[in-house]
């Protein structure tokens, strides 16, 4: 097959970051600036369409041919761009099924996801221009005049700058073939490919936004603040009352000691608080509360066609190969526990501010239960929502053969329930006998699977759910004595991938199996999959103890040495194998005409006719895939007219 690699430069005055290529494009500026291509290999041409150059007809005949592999580091940027530049519709783009994307393939070999990173991780003899951001920075995104009016710098403003961005054009070209032929040892398996196919067909086609929805939640949230605003002003006499210096010294007028205004520190104080202190501070506490980011964002990416796209990043986890959340974040929405939550919603979306300040206690928590029902099907369709019951719980006690956990999911049992049970020696019932310990046992599920202890209880909440500080260490205790499998499982990774790091030979345990290979831990799934660990070694962490190291992104996105061991490496087995149940179940529902519209960890978002059916959904989400014998898997769904958490 043919290939030939793409790389663009273009201007929009769409801000790319917060509104995602997808609404970038769809500005009336928008315009490709550069365009950059190698066929086969050869010599790199760049195509000056800003200076009146045109792409050659045979490459503009290439963009649409499927025998041709058309290859770019994050290839969604080309491929939308080049959509809009060959005139397709809104909704309509070239399909992804013969692009391949470089950025892809390095994150499945644990490399960063830009391009000058993963240059100078595996040491390319042609790197990305260093200089390349501030030339972007003139010639891509609107310059401001200092009366605030926005232009655009041309090239014959700066023409060495010109000739300097073509040169870093014609750069990335080299870069990206560089890492190719450098990762060529190293190919991404077919069948990852067609997952990256499906995520891009799922972010082309979308989720429909009500935008009455949001745009009334922003005003209702502006008229909150302005109103609780008006009030502290009157109540402090402060100029500023959301001023953190200004509200301090108030309160120290009052005798009150205020070190932080922080969210526990205002609870702390509110519970001795009297009169118009107790006032400030709960009108303080209410507009700390107060945020509308994810309807601000819901706003900027939203196309014309009301679709909100490019929400899902493709291996965007890449120790696991997870997806992850793009611009509106959709992995982490706030739940929603309001039992009436469909009268609510008609209530903001009607404009009855007013109503809802008097039913309910705060309305920035309306608003943020509010926030996934923003989220709604095209007109003659519903939602189907099918997820998968307690995957990783599943997933962990299939590998570890956790034999007791396996029998409460084959009876349809509650893992909490018969955690706490097994835990406490005493039968659990969710609403019955002993269901107090429900909770413990949920904590404890949900903190201790990857060899979490006291630390990790706390973080969960555990102190603020009714359990005390001298519970904590007995119930880690009582957790690992109740799944000594798993805790065996922790260690016979550990000394697996130990091994396999100090003696570089193959190694295997639980049917995963550990291989070092050019520098790299690899570690096999059951599926198939690759996990890798580039370049590591054995260190020494806090304790004294060894100790497995290796490069990869850490904190703030930047390089840098990490640190794993048995249980980490097993958390990061266990997730990253629910996440191929996940992708293998998305191309079944796909497979049978189910349009997937998102995804959110473990759970499908079905945009269909109101007449689907969801037992069928479930069904084929639910199928074990080829590799997971005696895994018992579930799939449990809901129908709703707007999204929401059943």
């Amino acid at each position: 097959m043919r290939n030939i690699s793409i790389d663009i430069e273009t201007y929009s005055s769409v801000d790319l970051a917060k509104s995602g290529v997808y609404r970038y494009c769809e500005s009336p500026d928008f315009r490709i600036l550069l365009f950059a291509y190698s066929v086969d290999g050869g010599p790199v041409q760049v195509v000056d369409l800003e200076c009146g150059e045109t792409i050659p007809d045979d490459i503009l005949s290439i963009l649409t041919d499927p025998a041709v592999l058309k290859w770019a580091f994050n290839a969604q940027f080309e491929r939308i761009c080049l959509s809009r530049y060959l005139g397709y519709p809104v909704g309509h783009y070239l399909t992804p099924s013969d692009w391949r994307c470089t950025m892809i393939w390095a994150a499945t070999l644990g490399l960063p996801l830009s391009l000058e990173n993963v240059g100078a991780v595996i040491g390319l003899e042609k790197q990305k221009l260093k200089e390349g951001k501030d030339l972007i920075r003139y010639f891509c995104v609107p310059a401001k005049m200092k009366d605030g009016t926005l232009f655009r710098h041309l090239p014959a403003d700066a023409p060495e700058k010109w000739e300097r961005f073509k040169a870093y054009n014609l750069r990335d070209v080299e870069t990206e073939m560089g890492i190719q032929q450098k990762l060529s040892k190293f190919p991404v398996p077919e069948s990852e490919w067609m997952n990256y196919i499906l995520d891009q067909q799922i972010n082309d086609r979308g989720i429909m936004l009500d935008r009455t929805m949001v745009r009334q939640a922003i005003r209702c949230d502006e008229e909150f603040k302005r109103t609780h605003m008006e009030q502290a002003r009157s109540i402090t006499g402060l100029e500023n009352p959301n001023s953190p210096v200004q509200l301090k010294a108030w309160l120290a007028e009052k005798g009150v000691d205020a070190d932080s205004l922080s969210k526990a520190a205002v609870l702390q104080m509110l519970e001795k608080a009297e009169g118009e202190v107790e006032l400030a501070l709960s009108l303080r506490q209410e507009l700390a509360k107060s945020s509308v980011k994810k309807y601000t964002a819901m706003e900027t990416v939203v196309g014309s066609d009301s679709r909100a796209r490019g929400l899902i990043q493709f291996y965007g986890a890449n120790r696991t190969g997870r997806y992850a959340g793009r611009l509106i974040q959709v992995q982490n929405l706030p739940q929603n526990h309001l039992p009436d939550l469909d009268a609510v919603r008609t209530l903001i979306r009607d404009g009855q501010f007013e109503a809802v300040e008097m039913l309910y206690d705060s309305v920035p928590m309306v608003l943020s239960e509010l926030i996934r029902t923003a989220f709604i099907p095209k007109p003659g369709h519903r939602f189907f929502v099918a997820d998968f019951a307690a995957i990783e719980a599943r997933v962990i006690a299939w590998l570890a053969g956790e034999q007791w956990r396996q029998e409460v999911f084959a009876s349809g049992g509650d893992i909490y329930c018969a955690s706490a049970s097994q835990m406490f020696h005493v039968p659990v019932e969710k609403h019955g006998q002993n269901a107090h310990l429900r909770q413990k046992g949920k904590i404890a599920e949900l903190a201790l699977g990857y060899g979490g202890s006291v630390g990790a209880l706390k973080a969960m909440g555990a102190l603020n759910y009714g359990l005390q500080e001298s519970e904590l260490k007995p119930l880690v205790d009582a957790w690992r004595q109740s799944n000594p499998r798993i805790v065996r499982f922790w260690w016979d990774v550990d000394s697996a991938a130990k091994t396999c790091v100090k003696e570089h030979q193959s190694t295997e345990t639980h049917g995963i199996k550990f291989h070092y290979q050019s520098g790299m831990l690899f570690i096999v799934l059951p599926s198939g999959r690759k996990l890798v660990y580039v370049r590591p070694r054995i260190g020494e962490n806090k304790f004294g103890g060894e100790s497995i190291t290796y490069e990869g992104v850490g904190e703030q996105k930047k390089w840098l040495r990490l640190e794993s061991y048995g249980p980490k490496f097993v958390e990061n087995v266990v997730q990253a194998t629910a996440r191929d149940i996940l992708a293998e179940a998305m191309l079944r529902l796909d497979a049978h005409g189910y349009k997937i519209v998102m995804h959110v960890h473990d759970e499908a978002v079905i945009e269909a006719p109101a007449d689907s059916s969801l037992e069928d959904i479930c069904k084929i989400m639910g199928e074990n895939p080829s590799w997971t014998d005696g895994l018992l898997l579930r799939a449990d769904g809901y129908v709703c007219d707007f999204y929401k958490k059943d």
